[in-house]
């Protein structure tokens, strides 16, 4: 198991041993975001994206900075064929390369995603707290749908492209009495047509690829997502009462939930109810869930428990804590 931190990629070891377990840095980079795991192509093995760039490693020791011509890369897809690889930055734009033969080594094999860029609203996203600038937080391809792209924006909704990024039309989630459900924090899928969305104003379920949404968070007060999870059919998340620079406050009432298909959250049994999950992996049949302060948590025999802590150097919370599964 792979955490992407403050700090570079952690591996975590010895998971099976109960309440503890041991971490030790593989590469040291600024904060990471997003961590993939990459099964075929020349790209095989993982990637990690973040503020200093997107790194790739064949043996989760030995790394490599890929050169995406923009340097702070939030989110990272790869076609099912493994021969394409697509590269989300801030500010908001969306590179692609070829990767089927090699590994893109030079900056020059990067091309910027026209489509994406020729998005009609694109110069509205963001917003002044974000010093006006928006970036691409998750990208999304489904094995079912291979010419399908799905893109989340924060701040800029959901967008979406059916010939692997050539044309894009926008997916939002309207009709709500919501704010922020432009605030795209992540994406996840169930299957090829539907898409789970974290966003600043709560957690939204499609059947058809976003034409439209149904909120799944209205019977409670936390309505601030950023991460969710689909195992089995179940859609799994952590949410906030609100963004966070009010997590660590001592009245936080933070949320651990669960949701299968189109039914409302239901809120579980947290054995830190003052921290809120914003990573999750599955690993062979147990869910792992990373907060924002660093406790991993494991859910055996349908219990959730702390199995331990993993290192968030020179932070108090991490608004984004990513896990990935990898064996070499």
């Amino acid at each position: 198991m792979y955490a992407g931190s403050t700090d570079g990629v952690y591996r975590i070891s010895s998971l099976d041993a109960g309440s503890s377990f041991e971490t030790e840095r593989v590469v040291e980079t600024e904060p990471v975001y997003r961590l993939y795991s990459v099964t075929t192509g020349a790209l095989s093995g993982l990637l990690a994206a973040g503020e200093s760039g997107l790194y790739h490693t064949v043996d989760g020791r030995n790394w490599t900075r890929l050169p995406v011509p923009k340097r702070q890369v939030y989110a990272v897809a790869i076609s099912p064929s493994g021969e394409r690889v697509y590269a989300g930055t801030r500010p908001s734009d969306l590179y692609v390369a070829e990767c089927g033969e090699s590994v893109p080594a030079d900056e020059a094999d990067w091309e910027p995603v026209a489509g994406f860029r020729a998005l009609a609203d694109r110069e509205d996203w963001g917003i002044p707290r974000h010093d006006g600038l928006s970036q691409v937080r998750s990208l999304r391809i489904h094995p079912g749908a291979p010419n399908r792209l799905i893109a989340g924006v924060e701040v800029g909704g959901v967008h979406v492209s059916d010939d692997e990024g050539e044309t894009w039309v926008a997916r939002p989630i309207e009709g709500f009495d919501a704010p922020h459900t432009d605030d795209v924090h992540h994406l996840a899928l169930g299957d090829s047509e539907t898409i789970v969305a974290s966003t600043g104003s709560g957690l939204y379920r499609s059947t058809d690829v976003g034409r439209t949404w149904r909120r799944l968070d209205t019977d409670h007060s936390q309505r601030y997502a950023r991460e969710s999870f689909v195992h089995d059919g179940d859609i799994y998340a952590g949410l906030a009462p609100s963004s966070a620079s009010s997590w660590n406050e001592d009245d936080a009432d933070h949320g651990l939930f669960a949701a299968r298909d189109d039914e409302p959250l239901d809120r579980l049994s947290s054995p830190v109810p003052d921290e809120v999950v914003v990573g999750w992996e599955s690993l062979d049949d147990d869910l792992l869930g990373a907060t924002h302060r660093g406790t991993l948590l494991g859910r055996r025999d349908g219990d959730w428990t702390t199995i331990g802590r993993i290192p968030i150097p020179g932070a108090d919370l991490v608004r984004y804590l990513p896990l990935t599964e990898r064996e070499w």
